[in-house]
């Protein structure tokens, strides 16, 4: 086998990893802290480890997958994403969806673009761009989340809860901090090994 045909078959096995380990996380407690209304998501660490990696296709790969496993969500197996289906499921799709698919892709942009720009690998700069575009995931994926449930749904009560002040703020305030942390510790750690074993 070539090395071209062997990287791609490399490359592909990671994804699929990266894919049936996010199925895993979104169907099992592994993959999110409910804390009422709240719902901490860390499946930004595999899009953001197969964005780093493999780049923006993948990136946008995983981000569609999560966006359409949350979506899956609102099917009853969510109390708040049920709610927000019943009122305008168009609007559900977008936050749920959409919001993923940004963050997936951007990721794997943001990654590859800074990687033209910080080439420098020497002690203390050692994939600095990797770590920057893992910290911006889940910011990405907070300020798209939120940010699209604050349009739709930002004069509309959704389980009999004000969604500004009852979901969107103290969303910010807790689950970017805690997906910022998790996806920077562990997302780094495995990306930036990866790298060096698979040589990518």
């Amino acid at each position: 086998m070539s090395k071209t045909n062997s990287s791609k078959v490399l490359r592909m096995t990671i994804l699929a990893v990266l894919i049936a380990l996010e199925l895993l996380m979104a169907f099992t407690p592994l993959g999110y802290l409910k804390i009422g209304a709240l719902s901490i998501s860390f499946l930004c660490i595999p899009i953001a480890i197969g964005a780093i990696v493999l780049g923006p296709a993948a990136g946008l790969t995983l981000g569609t997958i999560f966006g359409i496993t949350s979506f899956a969500q609102c099917f009853g197996m969510d109390p708040f994403g049920t709610a927000m289906f019943a009122i305008n499921p168009f609007f559900a799709f977008v936050i749920c969806v959409v919001s993923r698919v940004l963050m997936g892709w951007l990721t794997g942009l943001i990654a590859s673009s800074l990687a033209k720009v910080l080439k420098d690998k020497k002690a203390g700069k050692y994939y600095l761009n990797d770590i920057i575009a893992i910290i911006l995931c889940p910011v990405m994926n907070t300020a798209f989340f939120l940010g699209f449930l604050a349009i739709f749904f930002g004069g509309i009560k959704v389980m009999g809860l004000d969604v500004i002040p009852m979901v969107v703020i103290p969303a910010l305030s807790i689950n970017c901090v805690i997906e910022i942390i998790a996806c920077t510790v562990v997302g780094s750690a495995v990306s930036i090994t990866v790298k060096k074993i698979a040589k990518i």
